[in-house]
């Protein structure tokens, strides 16, 4: 696998992945129909202008520039890339695949399919490594239903995420808080800026359902921080 997944990425690093991830592909993790089940969702958070009474403007067309890749590495230490994660309070289990670039330099996403998955974005820290790991999922589709992130506004603070690595070791992750917020007033830096210890976010769509757009207008994202490493 890419041997950037153990380097810490930088501010412009993360600066560059919110705009291709959520722009491109959070807002292009679910297609779904009116009337479908609704997911839970957590509290709308303040907006990240704060005090500002302007009328929020569409999100941007998809860019396409990459994630700028880290520059250097970060002298911490190695951990196992995942395999795995698992969520017992809402009960989710998946395996997790490799999420990269696109040719046209935008980030991946799961496939929609019957036996959805959620991944992981390898060119950023591993789950368990220092900085923020990140994990996509879907919520729902129009053809399969819920998705594995479905019920991730239903989060709650302690609730915990246990995230597999190829060692046979467990990442155990304890959630901090979950929010929600319109894709064009992402919180760039509190999602993906630097951190001191190992933490990890896990995104995907949420708020109402834009039909012309076929998406939806909001991301939900569950923070969490590393409690304990159970060995294998």
């Amino acid at each position: 696998m890419s041997e950037q997944s153990s380097r810490r990425p930088g501010p412009r690093t993360w600066t560059a992945l919110a705009v291709a991830l959520v722009v491109v592909a959070v807002v292009a993790v679910v297609v779904a129909v009116t009337g479908q089940q609704r997911a839970p969702q957590p509290a709308a958070a303040p907006s990240q202008a704060e005090g500002s009474t302007a009328t929020a403007t569409p999100a941007p067309s998809p860019p396409g520039a990459a994630p700028a890749d880290p520059a250097v590495p970060a002298s911490v230490e190695q951990v196992a890339q995942p395999v795995s994660v698992s969520i017992p309070s809402i009960e989710v289990t998946s395996d997790l695949l490799r999420l990269g670039l696109n040719d046209d330099g935008t980030v991946e996403v799961p496939p929609l399919g019957p036996d959805d998955q959620a991944g992981w974005y390898e060119r950023g820290p591993a789950p368990g490594a220092i900085g923020p790991a990140v994990l996509l999922g879907h919520v729902d589709s129009a053809e399969h239903g819920p998705g594995v992130f479905f019920d991730l506004g239903a989060l709650q603070p302690g609730d915990e995420v246990e995230v597999a690595r190829a060692d046979g070791t467990v990442a155990v992750f304890a959630v901090d808080r979950v929010e929600r917020h319109p894709k064009d007033d992402f919180p760039t830096i509190a999602a993906y800026g630097d951190t001191p210890d190992a933490q990890l976010r896990l995104i995907t769509c949420g708020g109402d359902f834009d039909a012309s757009a076929r998406s939806y207008e909001d991301n939900v994202i569950a923070f969490a921080t590393l409690v304990r490493t159970e060995p294998a």
